[in-house]
């Protein structure tokens, strides 16, 4: 059997991450925190962040699925280290 590159289908996988918080502030803040790592991605990456009233939306499309887990994992770190920062300036 004969395989070129044009037989090839390539599967999109899809994400879409909702995360709700107590005010818009700390949504906003949050999604201030993530806006930067959405400006540079690798071929095939799709990353995009915005806000609802009190809640973060996060689409990821990917065609890899290593980068796929890597992609959500790093946000979740992301979203991680923002809730922290946000508790730590709250509680001063």
């Amino acid at each position: 059997m004969n395989w070129s590159e044009s037989n090839w289908e390539f599967q999109v996988l899809n994400a879409e991450i909702t995360i709700s918080y107590k005010t818009i502030q700390e949504a906003e803040a949050v999604v201030k925190a993530l806006t930067p790592d959405n400006v540079e991605v690798p071929r095939g990456l799709i990353i995009r962040t915005t806000r609802q009233e009190t809640k973060v939306l996060t689409t990821i499309e990917c065609i890899k699925l290593l980068t796929f887990i890597a992609t959500i994992d790093d946000l979740m770190s992301a979203v991680s280290v923002a809730e922290r920062s946000i508790s730590a300036l709250r509680q001063r």
